[in-house]
């Protein structure tokens, strides 16, 4: 750092200082997060939505049958076959991408739901091909856009998003349309529980590991789900739940502190809250997820080029850099991965992609604001996982967690544990181990929606019904199977069969 101007290096340490989140205000920050889930579970309209989902069992890891699962994303279309054996937590995958056409993501309602019961019966075809098929198939189908889900197998959009504008769908139970639009061809299929990714990421990862007790999402959004006791949420009470039953909740706590009390934003911070689609909504998340992460960066670059004491990138056209959102969490990712002391590959990247020629001190700059945004990213992370267990009382778990910030971005899962230590003071007690452990979820989508569904088939046929709005297509079929058998040889998407 010795051939780093002075004023250079201020600025420096005058971003590691407004990203640095330092164990005091990382407890601060927890407390407030758990006072805020429990204002969630409490009240309806509250900052973090904190939705209950029907679904009221963890699974046993011996669910058995035969079940399609469905995952709606914003650029694919996944349909999966999963078959769950009589051995614990293993199972077996077929699954089939279709691309989800541009033209449909501003289309009509119906075009839509046409479009994806197409890709349905091209799979059904494809891998029945001959047989014959059983009188029900149960579905589970992952639809990760905000809806009001009073039943596991009811959902009201709120609004669209990852690019979706289609008339006649917001305000509307999704479920209807597209059953419809399968029976239209024949299908047996009944769509038995709908979830959202984080929902299913907790339970598939619950399936194969039954020391799960929370799903995360860090990657385009951040979010999480766990287990709470119908008892502790009043917004239920209402119902006459038996106290003691599970349910899952659905987080959606990418809104905590919308009200901007405790978190530590800096001015770019700001600037990306201004200038986004909805200002004053989703402040957590754009501390956090991969899709801001390059944006904060991209702005604190604009402001020391235009800040004349310091002006990076000095007498060079900066035109790329001024386009927002033209770095992602990639661009910083690469950044902190570059292995060399001299910075090459960071140069190499900053001048493929913004036509830039930085100096040595200024690749130093970028390598420390990467790390300084990266770090912080995965300290503040860790607050949300940190209420859930603080709020639960959870004395040990491992936490499922999906999403490409957490499985790419360098060093993000070991800064995350760090400040999981932090918070809860495992140092202090001398813990030589981490009670809490993040690990790599399974297929949330996949085999997380597919479990649902047999636990939702389950339930029903033991004679709890709550929550669920179409009883008929539960209690047909009768055989756990779904009338399918299992183990008959399903083959992975390269024609190879999946095992895990």
């Amino acid at each position: 750092m010795a051939d780093v101007p002075k004023n250079l290096l201020d600025q420096i340490n005058e971003l590691e200082r407004i990203f640095t989140v330092d164990r005091e205000k990382l407890k601060q920050i927890t407390d407030h997060f758990v006072s805020e889930l429990q204002r969630g579970l409490s009240e309806n309209g509250a900052t973090i939505a904190m939705n209950p989902t029907w679904v009221m069992a963890y699974p046993t890891g011996y669910e058995t049958g035969t079940y399609l699962a469905l995952d709606m994303g914003g650029t694919n279309l996944r349909v999966c076959e999963i078959d769950l054996p009589e051995e614990k937590g293993e199972f077996d995958i077929t699954q089939s991408k279709y691309r989800m056409p541009v033209e449909l993501k501003t289309g009509n309602a119906e075009e839509l739901w046409e479009y994806v019961a197409d890709c349905v019966q091209q799979f059904v075809e494809y891998h029945h091909e001959g047989e014959q098929l059983p009188k029900k198939l149960h579905l589970g189908f992952t639809f990760s856009y905000p809806a009001t889900q009073n039943y596991i197998d009811h959902a009201i959009l709120q609004r669209w998003t990852k690019g979706f504008d289609i008339d006649g769908v917001e305000g509307k139970d999704v479920v209807p349309m597209f059953e419809a639009a399968l029976a239209k061809r024949g299908l047996p299929i009944k769509v038995t529980a709908i979830l959202n990714d984080t929902v299913g990421t907790l339970i598939a990862s619950a399936y194969t590991d039954d020391q799960t007790k929370i799903g995360c999402i860090f990657g385009t959004g951040c979010n999480a789900a766990y287990m709470e006791n119908c008892g502790s949420i009043p917004k239920l009470a209402h119902l006459e739940l038996d106290p003691d039953a599970p349910m899952a909740i659905n987080c959606e706590y990418g809104a905590f502190d919308n009200e901007h009390k405790v978190l530590p934003r800096t001015p770019y911070d700001i600037i990306i809250d201004r200038d986004s689609p909805r200002p004053g909504q989703q402040a957590f998340e754009k501390m956090v997820s991969g899709l801001y992460l390059g944006e904060i960066f991209r702005l604190a670059l604009v402001s020391l080029h235009d800040n004349p004491d310091v002006n990076i990138f000095a007498g060079q056209g900066v035109s790329k850099l001024r386009k927002p959102y033209s770095l992602d969490a990639s661009f910083l990712s690469q950044i902190e991965e570059d292995p060399y002391e001299n910075l090459l590959e960071t140069a190499d990247l900053i001048s493929t992609t913004l036509s830039l020629t930085p100096s040595k001190p200024e690749l130093e700059l970028c390598r420390r604001l990467a790390e300084a945004i990266g770090t912080r990213a995965a300290r503040l992370s860790a607050c949300g996982v940190a209420a859930i267990v603080k709020k639960k009382g959870i004395q040990a778990c491992h936490v499922g967690a999906d999403g490409s910030v957490f499985e790419k971005y360098p060093h993000f899962k070991a800064r995350g544990a760090h400040a999981l230590r932090e918070i809860l003071d495992w140092d202090e007690h001398g813990l030589k181990q981490d009670p809490v452990v993040l690990y790599t979820s399974e297929d949330g989508s996949g085999l997380g929606a597919a479990v649902v569904a047999a636990l939702t088939v389950k339930r029903v046929r033991e004679g709890h019904r709550e929550g669920v709005r179409n009883l008929d297509g539960l209690l047909l079929g009768g055989a756990d199977t779904n009338g399918v058998e299992p183990g008959r040889g399903v083959v992975g998407v390269d024609g190879v069969k999946e095992e895990r």
